[in-house]
């Protein structure tokens, strides 16, 4: 994607087309250029993509978790003065919408979940420690998509660079605990957003069973599957993806 990051204050960001705001929220390991497909689709159908780049590695160690993640994404809604936004999140991205929705229902118009943390994942935790090993960074990033090649050595080289950074990896590690102590199993039965979830058949990060779960809990959802997916259907399947998402929202008339 060629277009230009915005830098107003302390938020960069994309912002793509004209109409209702769509707030894309990427993952811990995932870059604004995962959405590169999304972000061309649906500014031709009438609407305005917005994906910030969230302050992963840049908050104190102490606020590096979902909830100070939440609080970035409240103060650039009210800076970019948005009002009824839909939210579209993969892996931590979808943890931050979930958390965000929960606290600001009224300002919600739809909620998007592909991947989504706030249950249970199975990160690539154990793997931080092994810093050096690039080979082994390629096999847990392959194992992030039921096509490996999706994982690119451009793509791995970034998981190389963020483990490899002290710094980085400290925030990485923090953020992943963060999340997984963050369940917001008992919250779910309360939100009645509309929300749409887009999963992967072969989701090893976070489970097809944890789609169900988000269906089952949330009381106003859809939920689709994708055949021979992975982690992040916006990526490995970006046609099927935006053709689910793009009948959803028509069909709910949001």
């Amino acid at each position: 994607m060629t277009h230009q990051l915005k830098e107003e204050g302390k938020f960069k960001y994309l912002e793509i087309g004209e109409g209702t705001p769509m707030i894309i929220l990427h993952g811990l390991m995932g870059g604004l250029s995962n959405f590169d497909n999304v972000a061309q689709f649906f500014p031709e159908k009438g609407y305005k993509v917005i994906i910030p780049e969230l302050p992963l590695f840049e908050l104190p160690l102490l606020k590096t978790n979902v909830n100070s993640f939440a609080k970035y994404l409240k103060e650039f809604i009210t800076h970019k003065k948005l009002d009824k936004v839909i939210l579209l999140g993969n892996s931590l991205g979808g943890h931050i919408g979930l958390l965000y929705t929960k606290q600001y229902p009224k300002n919600v118009k739809a909620l998007v979940l592909t991947g989504s943390s706030g249950l249970y994942e199975s990160a690539m935790g154990e793997s931080y420690p092994k810093r050096g090993d690039r080979n082994y960074i390629k096999t847990k990033t392959e194992n992030v998509f039921y096509d490996p090649a999706i994982a690119t050595p451009e793509l791995v080289d970034e998981v190389f660079e963020t483990v490899n950074d002290r710094v980085k990896l400290i925030r990485t590690l923090a953020i992943a605990k963060s999340a997984i102590r963050h369940n917001m199993g008992k919250d779910l039965p309360k939100m009645n957003t509309p929300t749409c979830i887009i999963w992967g058949e072969n989701d090893a990060v976070t489970p097809p069973e944890v789609g169900t779960e988000f269906h089952e809990k949330l009381p106003n959802s859809d939920l689709f599957w994708i055949k021979k997916c992975g982690h992040a259907a916006m990526m490995e399947h970006p046609d099927t993806f935006n053709e689910i998402l793009i009948a959803w929202l028509e069909k709910r008339a949001l």
